[in-house]
């Protein structure tokens, strides 16, 4: 049996390099070649271009004449930024020195700003998609403060007045006269307003050719054409007709060797070719592949273990570079791989301060692996179910904490429900699956039940429940309660939050009375009757607001009717306000179903 495998694949083997010399044949000479920048930044190719490559080769000029600091210019004619990181990479990291020094120097320059500002996208690429930027409002005179309310005045010189305005400002569009506008790179601080003292030289310029991908599979070039995308097919002959005969000839040979094998490897090959088939339907991914020895190399062959679960185990690595990241290795894998590969799909088209990074992945036969960026602080169950502190005492983050927590959890739920190129819903947030960082900033994490669908898309068809008990909402395992959709995210995130609140489980079977098992039910009587919400950690007036708004707005999320539910950008108004505005919404008349041992855990299902 070995014998007549080793065989199968020795031929097939053969065939592949025929296939390709064949195909190399016939492929024409590039009009743009690509050059090598670096061993960090790697080859340089659409939509990026050599200095001396002609203007159709590329949108953004890389120069590589020093290899410890390769620079892109993200306009021509503009400045020369340095950055670190793949080419290849989604995901750019700026980090310009020189730049840097300017802007410590004297931040109302025309020269820094001009410098600064970031590229605007095009037909041909979306750029950029950055996690923080900030609107300046460039103008020849000073503005009439009463004209303009929604702006804050900046910095002015000799030649212009800047003016500000913040996330939450309404921006006027068009600018007023005799103003221009530029987008800069910021760093905010979640206790400070946004001011040209946030400027930073440390950004992340996001690049998705897009229109590229279909070009390059048909062994086409991607060029720029009148500020457009155009593809140069190769060219036509006897040498592709010679191909495609030579191609109909070995894929009748595959098809039989393949029924030869299927014989011998009928599972195993099946569940291959299910996860590389989804990998071919996701199109080219934003992130890395690596082999299994890549992985075992970065995590010093498993090592440190950092936590386990359901599906496996996840380990502390460092890649090449020197950043730190946590390796999930899966070992126990639902169905045939979708789980996986919708992971990796998912979330390798996100970009936010609220989500985590994706960095890699794994798939190598029977092995799979996730590679994310490094959370130092684990996950948001630790800090409010730690069976170690005192009962109702959990809140050692501190209100404050929990309240910046909440708001940018729902930040990173209302990015994937409008801020992607597609909307994400992702059916699963849970404590388990948030993730903070070092100061504690909330990123979303485990896309494994996630559903992709077209922004415009507001009804989720699918079959059957996914999620975890108690925190699914009523329509995801009844379409009797309405239809699904983003609001169903909106359920699991209340049900979150009145966790966070009441530093205990929803669903808690050990409760002395009766009346407090269903914790949202006993807190929304509390409310109700106008009494104390008797948690102890509230320990002055500040937390005592602070409760009382998520505790309202939690209340509105898991509103039994989808309907009646805030869409996300509702809750992060109503997180941002005042809560003197906030009504106490109707009592939640029915809970997630309670925990058994068949649905207790996350379960995938197919979708139609």
């Amino acid at each position: 049996m070995a014998s007549v495998a080793l065989f199968i694949l020795s031929v097939l083997a053969h065939l592949v390099v025929l296939h390709s010399a064949e195909y190399s044949e016939a492929e024409p000479s590039k009009h743009c070649p690509g050059h090598f920048c670096s061993d960090i930044a790697g080859n340089i190719s659409f939509p990026f271009k050599s200095p001396g490559d002609p203007p159709e080769c590329g949108l953004f000029t890389v120069d590589c004449s020093e290899p410890d600091r390769p620079k892109i210019q993200l306009k021509e004619g503009g400045y020369w930024h340095e950055f670190q990181g793949s080419l290849f990479s989604p995901s750019i990291s700026i980090n310009d020195r020189d730049l840097a020094d300017r802007l410590e120097k004297d931040r109302c320059d025309d020269g820094v700003f001009d410098d600064l500002s970031l590229p605007s996208a095009s037909p041909i690429v979306e750029v950029p998609l950055f996690t923080h930027d900030l609107t300046l409002f460039k103008c020849n005179t000073t503005l009439d403060k009463n004209s303009y309310p929604q702006l804050n005045y900046g910095c002015g010189n000799a030649n212009h007045t800047y003016y500000t305005a913040s996330f939450s400002s309404s921006l006027t569009n068009p600018p007023p006269p005799g103003c221009a506008t530029i987008q800069v790179p910021i760093v905010p601080s979640p206790s400070q307003p946004i001011t040209l003292s946030s400027l930073t030289a440390e950004f992340s310029l996001e690049v998705e050719a897009r229109k590229c991908y279909q070009c390059r599979e048909r062994k086409g070039e991607c060029l720029v054409e009148y500020g457009n995308y155009k593809c140069a097919a190769r060219e036509k002959g006897d040498k592709q007709v010679k191909l495609k005969l030579g191609l109909v000839g070995a894929a009748s040979v595959i098809v039989v060797l393949v029924v030869v094998c299927c014989f011998f490897w009928k599972k195993r090959i099946q569940k291959h070719q299910i996860v590389e088939a989804l990998l071919r339907s996701y199109g080219p991914l934003q992130v890395q592949r690596h082999s299994y020895s890549e992985v075992k190399k970065m995590t010093n062959s498993f090592k440190e273990k950092l936590g386990q679960g359901g599906y496996g185990a996840v380990y502390k690595g460092k890649l090449k570079d020197g950043r730190l990241v946590a390796v999930k290795v899966l070992t126990k894998l639902k169905g045939d791989g979708e789980e996986f590969m919708n992971e990796v799909a998912a979330i390798s088209r996100t970009s936010h301060v609220n989500i985590v990074s994706l960095l890699g992945y794994c798939f190598e036969g029977s092995k799979r692996a996730l590679i994310y960026e490094f959370m130092p602080n684990g996950s948001l169950e630790k800090f409010i179910f730690d069976a170690s502190t005192p009962k109702n005492d959990h809140h050692h983050l501190g209100w404050e904490t929990l309240d910046q927590i909440s708001l940018g959890i729902a930040r990173g739920l209302e990015y994937l429900h409008r801020g992607c190129n597609t909307r994400i819903l992702h059916f699963d947030i849970k404590p388990h699956n948030i993730l903070l960082s070092e100061n504690f900033t909330p990123k979303i994490s485990d896309f494994g039940l996630a559903k992709i669908c077209n922004r415009n898309e507001s009804i989720v068809s699918m079959l059957g429940a996914r999620g975890t008990a108690g925190y699914i909402a009523p329509e995801v395992f009844s379409r009797n309660f309405g239809k699904v959709s983003h609001k169903s995210d909106v359920y699991s995130y209340g049900m979150m939050l009145s966790e966070m609140v009441g530093g205990r489980r929803n669903i808690d079977t050990e409760a002395e009375n009766t009346s407090e098992i269903y914790f949202p039910h006993w807190i929304y009587k509390r409310l109700e009757l106008d009494e104390e919400i008797g948690l102890q950690s509230v320990t002055n007036e500040e937390d005592k607001v602070r409760a009382r708004k998520m505790i309202i707005v939690s209340l509105w999320c898991i509103q039994t009717d989808p309907s009646n539910r805030p869409a996300i950008k509702e809750v992060i108004d109503m997180l941002e306000g005042s809560v003197d505005s906030l009504q106490i919404p109707p009592k939640p008349y029915l809970s997630s179903p309670p925990k058994s041992p068949v649905d207790s855990s996350t379960t995938l299902v197919s979708i139609q």
